[in-house]
C-alpha cells in the first residue's frame, strides 16, 4: 500500500506555512505602519516649513520648504502621466553642498528645452523620480532621493500639481492577499498530487 511521502509533505508544508507567515505579516504588521504613516504624511503639508534635507527622509514628505539653487547644472523631463513631463533642474547648492533637485514645472512637450537659471525656490518636499526596474528595487534597496516641487512654475512650464498622499504606494493589503493565494495554490497542487499518487491503479483488462 502507498504512503504518503513524508519529506516531500515536510517540505510543502514548510513552504505553506511560511507563506501564510508572510501574509500575516504583511496584514498585521507592515500594514497598519503603513497606514500610520500615511496619516502622519496628510498632516504634513499644514506643519511648519523645514529646511530641505540633506538625505532622504520620508517622514518629511509633503511639508513646505524652500533651498537656493545656484545655476542649475542640467534640466530634463520626466513622465508625468496625464500632466505630460515635469522638467526638473539639478541644481548646485554650494561648494560642499549635496545638490538639490527641484521640479520647475510641467509641460505636455517632450521636445521642451525650459530656461531657468535658478535662484530661491518654495514648495514642498516630494520624491525624486526613481528609474530602477522592479527586480532591481528588490534587489537593491536604496532610499528615492528627495526633490523640492517649485509652488511657482518656471516661464514656459505649467503649475506643478499639490501635495497628493494618494500618490504614496500602499500595497501591503494586495501583498498580503498574493502570500494567501500562493499559500492555497500550493496546498492544492500537492493535495492532488498526492491522491494521484495513493489512488489504486485501475484494474488490468483480461
Amino acid at each position: 500500500m502507498k504512503r504518503v511521502p513524508l519529506i516531500p509533505t515536510l517540505l510543502v508544508t514548510l513552504a505553506v506555512a511560511a507563506m501564510i507567515g508572510l501574509g500575516l505579516w504583511q496584514l498585521l504588521d507592515r500594514l497598519p505602519q503603513k497606514e500610520a504613516f500615511l496619516a502622519r504624511l496628510e498632516q504634513n503639508p499644514g506643519r511648519p516649513p523645514v529646511a530641505f534635507p540633506r538625505g532622504p527622509d520620508d517622514t518629511l514628505l509633503f511639508r513646505r520648504s524652500s533651498g537656493f539653487c545656484l545655476p542649475p547644472v542640467s534640466i530634463t523631463l520626466a513622465g508625468a502621466g496625464s500632466a505630460g513631463y515635469r522638467a526638473i533642474g539639478a541644481c548646485r547648492t554650494g561648494a560642499e553642498g549635496p545638490g538639490m533637485l527641484v521640479q520647475l514645472g510641467t509641460t505636455r512637450d517632450p521636445m521642451a528645452k525650459p530656461v531657468w537659471n535658478g535662484g530661491p525656490v518654495s514648495g514642498y518636499i516630494s520624491h525624486a523620480p526613481d528609474s530602477r526596474s522592479l527586480i532591481e528595487t528588490l534587489v537593491r534597496h536604496q532610499p528615492q532621493r528627495m526633490m523640492l516641487v517649485a509652488a511657482s512654475p518656471a516661464a514656459g512650464l505649467s503649475a506643478n500639481p499639490a501635495p497628493d498622499v494618494g500618490a504614496v504606494p500602499n500595497n501591503h493589503l494586495a501583498y498580503a492577499g498574493q502570500w494567501f493565494f500562493f499559500a492555497a495554490i500550493a496546498a492544492i497542487i500537492y493535495a492532488l498530487a498526492v491522491r494521484n499518487r495513493l489512488r489504486p491503479p485501475a484494474p488490468t483488462k483480461a
